[in-house]
């Protein structure tokens, strides 16, 4: 699904469609192959989404992952561009001469790292758990609440993640193939379909590993932190794949955490209430 995506960027971005286009569209045919298979091959049947869950869901996706991203890169882009008074901020110190398929690699090689630290600081540092915890509320997974972020954990994520292979000088279509891959292994990592990875799940971050990272008990839940790929796991000592057995509840400790879109940009303000995992 992933590989097939890639190769719709690429064909699309050919025929001149657009760098939008060419992103997007990709994106949303992958979201609707995850759905398609959630319908077709369920994991759980009780983790079928109710209507309030899809509303949250596509608030956070709306909010936190398409409008603050955006409004993040521009103010960067402007402040930087203030303060140098130059139209070229960026370092240019990434090897944009190399092939795109390469670039990307080492993209996600690099970015989980960074990401891999800040995920495992989330989960051991109570202030950013906070935060974090909006992420780990629902009791259910499905593609769609891969988006469920506090704007100020999704901020973090920016700045550790994104803004530095901006400032380094990435191409914008390798920034482009890096979404698409990013965003459809999101829905993909976070799915309600029965499968079996196999070795895979050495190399990818997949959803049979990042179901236990969802687990209720904190054991089970502080482990899989890879974003995209699981090798910074398997270093570090924080791979968990049990063999005999799956995941069983899911979410936080503190059951009645609110779910809804405005009580949670409020909750991680308003004392212990998320009672961490």
């Amino acid at each position: 699904m992933i590989v097939g995506c890639i190769g719709i960027f690429f064909t699309l971005l050919n025929l001149s469609a657009g760098i939008y286009v060419s992103t997007y569209m990709p994106v949303f045919l992958g979201a609707f192959s995850v759905i398609a298979f959630e319908f077709l091959t369920p994991h759980k049947i009780d983790w079928k989404p109710k209507t309030s869950d899809v509303t949250a869901d596509a608030l956070f996706m709306l909010v936190v992952q398409v409008l603050l991203p955006r409004g993040l890169s521009f103010v960067v882009a402007y402040y930087v561009l203030t303060s140098l008074e130059s139209s070229s901020w960026t370092l240019g110190l990434w090897p944009d001469a190399w092939n795109i398929g390469l670039q990307v690699g080492l993209m996600v090689l690099f970015a989980d790292f960074f990401r891999y630290w800040l995920h495992r600081w989330m989960h051991e540092t109570r202030r950013l758990w906070k935060f974090h915890a909006v992420h780990h509320s629902p009791k259910k997974l499905y593609w769609l609440n891969v988006g469920r972020f506090h704007p100020i954990d999704k901020t973090l994520q920016f700045l550790f993640d994104a803004l530095p292979f901006i400032i380094l000088g990435v191409r914008e279509d390798v920034l482009a193939l890096y979404f698409v891959f990013y965003s459809i292994n999101g829905f993909f990592q976070h799915c309600n379909i029965e499968l079996q990875l196999g070795p895979l799940n050495y190399l990818i971050s997949g959803p049979q590993l990042h179901r236990w990272h969802h687990s209720r008990i904190s054991d089970e839940a502080n482990s899989n932190y890879g974003n995209n790929i699981i090798v910074w796991d398997l270093l570090f000592g924080t791979y968990f794949l049990p063999k005999s057995r799956h995941v069983e509840e899911l979410g936080l400790l503190n059951r009645s955490y609110p779910l809804d879109f405005v009580s949670q940009m409020q909750t991680p303000f308003s004392g212990d209430t998320d009672q961490t995992p």
